[in-house]
């Protein structure tokens, strides 16, 4: 999957194989442009990494797909077909959610089951406030959609203007209302508000500070689900093997150590190697903190208030382990679990101040439940909410410090009835600091800019920046966090490229230093730590 590259005919370059990258480079490319794509580590899809098991490769990062016709459209761009290229399977079941009390409720990508679902498990009162919210942020994300979240920038007016027209939705967009407290005064069950106050976590945000307009991430979840067969590094992998149909390449082991400006205007990038590569214009497809420590001039970088304070992390455990059947049961696992915490606010207050909680939600991928489950050990993987590194140095993430419940997650799933061996080890943890390394300058952050601030999403840095020629993609930038908008804004950052370029001077073939690297012929999947 990987080609050489000439340094004198490089024309586009992209900084990082993620989502935004992959899909700036693929349209680029399908629009005729030479596009060579450098990647620090071994694997397309950034985040989206794959850790080898007994059982098979496992999912380390995103679980799921949602919005998918934005990757639809994405395959159409570059002349060919998503099912050519992958299975997607659809979800039945969106999660099943457990609490200690014994309560477990399904949520489904139907509207009508969720509501009967939601009355069966708390009542008629409970029923009917569930319908409302999800009317009100089913409304919320139709008139934001356009005008937020697919447009190339937060668009203020047309956001404004969609909400005067719908007076009813002005209370989720009052200042200083946070999703827990606008939850509070909707849904009187806790578990429910526990629930869907979660929905924040998704963009790394924490429901006690973020703002109330975040509960429209669960209509993104409630239009449907999709797990990928393979795991989603097939995803990764089918992406960056569209890319190549493009005509683009990819260069593995190719760190970027600098991007190099000249009177403005990007010229270039430099690789750990000492290699230089000249190029037209470049996409930057990695947290936008980083690049105060690449470029040229720190100057152009964005602003501290565009990358700090910084999202929530996790600590994320990926093993294989067979499921006893006793307890709750083999087949009580769905696809998406979700194991509350006892007390969300022991939860979110630690998280708040920068600390790591002692008893979190544990969020639970049975990756082999996407279809039937295996008879033998299946993949799973863990998350926990975490702060980001910077905030948590003095714990050091010491899975045995804080409560019983950090000695081991299995220990707090056995409370539910969840009963797996063999348990993972440490091997199998990825914390916060080893988030930190893998993509530096992040500071373990696994979304980029907290979500928290109330005028976060005009805040986060934008696909255009201060030097002509650069361009920004990825979850770290708008419209922000999760798979579908990372495609979204390598769309943007392509779109803004192309439009640019005849305004740009041609590059003269010139002869760099340091010649041209060999490229890895492989993808290798990340390992466990």
């Amino acid at each position: 999957m990987d080609s050489s590259t000439q340094c004198d005919r490089c024309d586009v370059a992209v900084v990082g194989a993620g989502m935004g990258g992959l899909a700036a480079a693929i349209r680029l490319a399908a629009a005729g442009r030479a596009v060579s794509v450098f990647e620090a580590h071994g694997w397309p899809g950034g985040k989206m990494r794959v850790i080898d098991s007994p059982a098979g490769p496992i999912d380390a990062g995103p679980t799921v797909l949602t919005l998918r016709d934005v990757l639809d459209e994405l395959f159409e761009t570059a002349g060919a077909t998503l099912e050519r290229h992958l299975t997607l399977l659809p979800l039945t079941l969106l999660a099943r959610h457990f609490w200690t009390d014994g309560t477990r409720l399904d949520l489904y990508p139907d509207a009508d089951a969720n509501l009967q679902a939601v009355t069966d498990a708390f009542g008629v009162r409970s029923g009917a406030e569930f319908a409302r919210l999800a009317r009100d942020t089913a409304a919320l994300f139709a008139q934001l959609e356009r005008a937020i979240m697919r447009s190339p920038g937060p668009d203020a007016v047309a956001a404004t203007r969609a909400m005067l027209l719908h007076p009813g939705l002005w209370p989720w967009l009052l200042p200083g209302r946070s999703l827990a407290g606008m939850l509070r005064a909707r849904l009187s069950h806790p578990h429910l508000r526990q629930l869907f106050g979660r929905y924040a976590t998704y963009v790394g945000g924490n429901p006690m500070r973020a703002p109330a307009v975040l509960g429209l991430i669960w209509q993104a979840e409630a239009a449907g689900v999709w797990a990928v067969e393979g795991g989603m590094g097939a995803l990764a992998r089918a992406l960056a093997s569209l890319l190549q149909g493009c005509g683009g390449s990819i260069r593995y082991g190719a760190a970027v150590a600098r991007i190099r400006v000249s009177g403005g205007r990007v010229s270039g990038l430099s690789l750990g190697s000492g290699e230089d590569i000249a190029c037209n214009q470049l996409v930057f497809n990695g947290d936008p903190a980083a690049l105060a420590h690449l470029l040229d001039s720190p100057r152009h970088a964005p602003g501290a208030w565009q990358t700090r304070p910084r999202s929530l992390s996790a600590r994320v455990w990926t093993f294989s382990a067979g499921v006893a059947d006793r307890g709750i049961g083999a087949d009580a696992l769905g696809y998406h679990n979700v194991f509350f915490a006892d007390d969300p606010e022991q939860e979110f207050l630690p998280l708040s101040r920068g600390r790591t909680p002692p008893c979190p939600t544990i969020y639970v991928c049975a990756q082999d439940r996407a279809a039937t489950a295996p008879d033998g050990p299946e993949r799973f993987q863990f998350i926990l909410n975490a702060p980001p590194a910077a905030a948590d140095l003095g714990a050091a993430l010491d899975p045995g410090k804080d409560s019983p419940c950090n000695r081991h997650p299995c220990r707090r799933l056995a409370q539910f009835g969840v009963q797996l061996s063999p348990e993972p080890g440490p091997e199998a943890l990825t914390t916060p600091q080893d988030f930190a390394k893998l993509f530096p300058h992040s500071q373990g952050a696994l979304y980029g800019l907290s979500p928290d601030r109330a005028l976060a999403t005009f805040l986060r840095p934008g696909t255009r920046t201060r030097v002509e020629g650069l361009y920004l993609a990825g979850g770290g930038v708008h419209p922000g966090a999760g798979v579908p908008m990372a495609l979204i804004s390598g769309r943007h950052a392509a779109e803004a490229a192309m439009a640019d370029r005849n305004s740009m001077p041609r590059l003269h073939p010139t002869a760099m230093p340091g010649g041209t690297s060999t490229a890895s012929a492989t993808t290798a999947r990340a390992r466990s730590r």
